[in-house]
């Protein structure tokens, strides 16, 4: 059994931890507000510029289209992007993130695709390099700033000189759907063709462009590659700050029980010693 001493700085060292684990939660429950609001600023745009894409793929089809709709044509080789954070401590945020790119990687190679990895966050990094470092392409770091178009530009950059150099036929996005304080969804969806909406029954709306619809989705999509990056990026933001909060949350209450435990035992110990002490000296007493 530990003594009295050893439980004392037992407890002293859970006291520190419960401190940093507070101080952690504090932080993070002041930057998920301001990530909350940069994500959900995010959203209206990246949702407009998915439904003007559209409504401009509606006009054009055959061999106008441009390469960032149509595809290549073939579904054989896939770029698999992994957007996580660079820093740990949010209970199964990253795991969640990494578990559902293993899945997608898992059944590509199950279909006998060509599949190569590229990295947004230290995490993704260092959990799929164990089992497939071989498949890497590119890694990133997302930093301790908040996410800007400095960051999503280089990567977005990246993944269209590939792409149009034809050495990618599709190119999926793993992230985080920021939904609440306590739900943050892994999601994984196709960037690269870009996905078009299918239109809601009823007459669409009729638009004229100028210039026509093949000049601008040729400017359009490489722009909305990088708006999507940028949206992903500023979700995992909020998603890893709501994580780290509540997981920080939990291991300051367990900190606070095991306490609580601990000096219930030192109690019951340094009780059973003066008891024990009490009876020698009384033993001693009589023997006289």
């Amino acid at each position: 059994m530990a003594s009295v001493k050893d439980m004392r700085t037992r407890i002293g060292s859970v006291k520190s931890t419960q401190k940093i684990t507070k101080a952690l939660q504090m932080v993070a429950a002041a930057k998920l507000r301001r990530s909350q609001q940069a994500a959900e600023s995010a959203r209206p745009y990246a949702e407009r510029m998915t439904k003007v894409i559209a409504n401009l793929a509606a006009g054009v089809s055959g061999p106008s289209a441009p390469l960032l709709l149509a595809g290549t044509g073939k579904d054989q080789r896939h770029l698999v992007v992994v957007v996580t954070s660079d820093r740990g401590l949010a209970g199964g945020f990253n795991s969640g993130i990494v578990r559902l790119a293993r899945e997608h990687i898992a059944a590509l190679l199950g279909q006998g695709k060509d599949v190569k990895i590229i990295t947004v966050g230290r995490k993704a990094r260092d959990q799929l390099r164990r089992n497939f470092s071989a498949r890497f392409v590119a890694t990133y770091e997302v930093g301790l700033k908040a996410p800007n178009l400095e960051l999503a530009k280089p990567i977005a950059e990246k993944l269209l000189e590939l792409y149009l150099s034809g050495e990618y036929d599709v190119v999926t996005l793993v992230s985080s759907k920021y939904k609440s304080v306590v739900t943050q969804t892994p999601t994984a969806r196709r960037l690269i063709p870009a996905v078009v909406e299918t239109k809601a029954a009823g007459p669409a709306p009729f638009y004229e462009y100028e210039p026509d619809e093949e000049t601008i989705l040729a400017a359009l999509l490489p722009q909305n590659i990088t708006v999507q990056i940028l949206s992903a990026l500023l979700e995992n933001q909020a998603g890893f700050f709501a994580a780290q909060m509540t997981a920080m949350d939990n291991a300051t209450r367990n900190a606070g029980d095991l306490i609580n435990t601990l000096t219930i035992k030192m109690n019951r110990t340094r009780q059973a010693q003066i008891t024990k002490e009490l009876i020698e000296i009384i033993s001693g007493a009589s023997a006289l």
